[in-house]
C-alpha cells in the first residue's frame, strides 16, 4: 500500500534497550515544536452535511488555561499515510485488526494540558477503535461483519466505506480463568505525576473484577528486577492489594530484568486451560539491560506462540515511549492502552476487562476488494503500520491481530467512484485463527451502498478527520476543525462522543491562542 511519509525538522534517536533496537528510529518532538498544518485553522468542508453507560471522563478532564511546555523525551514514530490506490493496478485491500486505543488517549492529555499532539503520535485508527459500537453480536460464529457505504460529509466526490467487525460476547462468569502477572514499572521516572500512584489505583480496579477462579502475580522492576508476590489465589485478595500499595519507586529501569522475570512466572504457573498473561504497567523507558530490543521482542514472540500473552498499559507524560509499548503489545499478541485518567482505567478494567483479557480470534486479517468496475480508487485511513501484504491473507503463518471478547474493530476508507453504484462496492472478507480450536476461519460480506451515512459512521468519520487534520495530512487540506465541530456536535450522543465535542472546541482554542 502507497504511504506518504512527512520529512519534518524532528530528532531521531537510537536507544539500547528497552527504548529500541540499534535498527529502530524513534521520534521525538521535544526539539521540533507542535506546528500544526494550515488546515488546523484555515480550509472550508466541501459539504457538512449495547452496554452499560461508561464512567464519566469529564469528571476528570479540564483545559488549562494557559498550556504546559511541551513535554521533553516522547518517543514516537511516523508510520507514513496511506495514499489511494487505483483499483486497476490494486483491487484489493489488506490489514491486520487493531483494538489499541493507546494513540487516543495520549491525544486527550496534550489537549488536557493545552497543547496540540505532535503529528507522529497520532494513529487514526486508535481514534476510531476508542469509541463504542453498536454493531450486534455474532449468533453462530466468532465474527459479525457490518459493511455499508454512503457519501463523504467532507468531500463531495468521495463516498465513505464503514468496515465493522463485531467479536463474540462472553459475560465474566463465562470467562475463562485468568493466570496474570503484573510487571511493574517501579523506576525513578515513575515517581512523577500520573504514574505510579496511578497504577496502583488501576490495578486496584482490575483486581476487584477478577473472579476467585483467578490468580495474581507480581514482579516489579527499578534498577534491578525482583518478585514482590508470587502467584496468589484472588480468594486473598487483600494480599494482592496490600502488595500493590506497597509499591515504591526505586533506582534506574531495568525493563528487561522485570520482564524477563514475569515472563519466568507465568511459565512456571502456566495454566493451560486458563487465560495466562503478562499486564505490563511502564512509561516505557529503560536504561538498565544488556539484551537489545529484538531479543527481547523475539522471547516475547516466542511466548505468545506458546499462550502467554502480554497487554501493554502506558501511563506518564514527558519522558515516555509510545514506539516500544506499541512493540511490545504487538508481539505479546494483546493490546496497548494509555491510561491517562483514573476514569480511563476504570472504562478499561471494567466494560473492557473480559475483552482485554480473554483472545478470541489470533492472527485477524481484514481483506476489502473493490469492484474495479465500480470503484475508480480507495484509501484506507490509518493502519499505516498494519499493512499486510494481499498474497499473505491466506497465509495463516503471517502474524496479524488479535480480538478478545466482545472487542469491535472498524475501518474507514475514502472511495472514489467509477460510476454511480446502488448496489455493492465489492466484498470484505475476515480470516483468523479460532482462540480455542486453534482452527482457520474465514467469513465474509458484501460493501453495501446506502443513500446517506448512518450517525454512527458520520460521527467516526469527524472523528477520523480531527486525526487527519492533526496529523497534518495532504487528504484534510481542505477541512477544517470547525467542519469537525458541527459534524461531532450533529451526531454525539454517548459520554465519550459528547467527550470529544469538548477536545476539538479546546484544539480550537489551543490552535488560536
Amino acid at each position: 500500500m502507497r504511504k506518504i511519509m512527512k520529512a519534518s525538522g524532528i530528532t531521531l534517536l537510537v536507544t539500547s534497550l528497552i527504548g529500541c533496537s540499534s535498527s529502530e528510529q524513534f521520534v521525538s518532538r521535544s526539539e521540533s515544536g507542535n506546528k500544526p498544518s494550515a488546515s488546523v485553522e484555515q480550509g472550508q468542508s466541501n459539504q457538512v452535511a449495547s452496554s452499560p453507560s461508561p464512567p464519566s471522563q469529564l469528571a476528570d478532564y479540564a483545559l488549562k488555561k494557559s498550556g504546559d511546555p511541551l513535554p521533553n523525551d516522547m518517543y514516537f514514530k511516523d508510520y507514513g499515510t496511506n495514499q489511494f490506490v487505483s483499483t486497476a493496478k490494486d483491487r484489493l485491500s489488506t490489514f491486520a485488526a487493531d483494538v489499541d486505543t493507546a494513540s487516543y488517549t495520549i491525544m486527550r492529555h496534550f489537549i488536557k494540558d493545552g497543547n496540540l499532539p505532535p503529528a507522529e503520535a497520532v494513529r487514526v485508527e486508535e481514534f476510531i477503535n476508542f469509541f463504542p459500537t453498536s454493531y450486534p453480536a455474532p449468533t453462530n460464529q466468532t465474527f459479525a461483519i457490518q459493511a455499508d457505504s454512503g457519501p463523504s460529509p467532507f468531500q463531495k466526490n468521495l463516498q465513505i466505506v464503514r468496515i465493522g467487525i463485531k467479536g463474540k460476547e462472553l459475560s465474566p462468569k463465562e470467562r475463562k480463568p485468568a493466570n496474570l502477572v503484573f510487571v511493574i514499572d517501579v523506576s525513578g521516572s515513575m515517581n512523577q505525576e500520573n504514574r505510579l500512584e496511578l497504577v496502583k489505583k488501576s490495578l486496584h480496579v482490575l483486581v476487584d473484577q477478577l473472579q476467585p477462579t483467578d490468580s495474581v502475580g507480581i514482579v516489579v522492576y527499578g534498577s534491578e528486577g525482583r518478585v514482590l508476590l508470587p502467584p496468589t489465589s484472588t480468594e486473598d485478595k487483600q494480599a494482592i492489594l496490600s502488595a500493590i500499595d506497597e509499591l515504591q519507586p526505586e533506582g534506574s529501569t531495568n525493563a528487561e530484568q522485570g520482564l524477563v522475570l514475569g515472563y519466568e512466572m507465568a511459565a512456571r504457573s502456566f495454566k493451560p486451560p486458563a487465560i495466562n498473561r503478562v499486564i505490563l504497567c511502564s512509561d516505557g523507558v529503560a536504561n538498565v539491560g544488556e539484551t537489545g530490543a529484538e531479543g527481547i521482542l523475539r522471547s516475547i514472540e516466542d511466548y505468545a506462540r506458546k499462550d502467554i500473552y502480554l497487554s501493554s498499559f502506558g501511563f506518564g507524560m514527558g519522558n515516555y515511549n509510545d514506539v516500544m509499548m506499541e512493540q511490545l503489545a504487538n508481539k505479546g499478541e494483546g493490546s496497548y492502552a494509555y491510561i491517562d485518567t483514573f476514569s480511563e482505567a476504570r472504562r478499561i478494567f471494567t466494560e473492557s476487562l473480559t475483552g482485554t483479557l480473554q483472545t478470541i480470534a489470533r492472527d485477524v486479517k481484514i481483506q476489502v476488494e473493490f469492484d474495479p468496475k465500480k470503484v475508480d480508487s480507495y484509501r484506507l485511513i490509518g493502519y499505516e503500520n498494519r499493512d499486510v501484504r494481499d498474497e499473505d491473507f491466506r497465509n495463516d503463518k503471517t502474524d496479524a491481530g488479535e480480538i478478545g471478547a466482545g472487542h469491535s474493530v472498524t475501518a474507514l476508507y475514502e472511495v472514489k467512484l467509477a460510476s454511480p453504484v446502488h448496489a455493492e462496492l465489492g466484498t470484505v472478507r475476515v480470516r483468523y485463527h479460532h482462540a480455542s480450536t486453534q482452527k482457520v476461519e474465514e467469513i465474509s460480506e458484501p460493501v453495501k451502498v446506502q443513500s446517506t451515512l448512518s450517525p454512527d459512521v458520520t460521527f467516526l468519520a469527524a472523528v477520523a478527520e480531527y486525526g487527519e487534520i492533526l496529523r497534518e495530512s495532504p487528504y484534510a487540506e481542505r477541512s477544517s476543525l470547525a467542519d469537525v465541530l458541527k459534524l461531532a456536535e450533529a451526531t454525539a450522543t454517548g459520554e465519550e462522543q459528547l467527550e470529544f465535542v469538548r477536545l476539538v472546541k479546546d484544539s480550537m482554542a489551543i490552535k488560536r491562542n
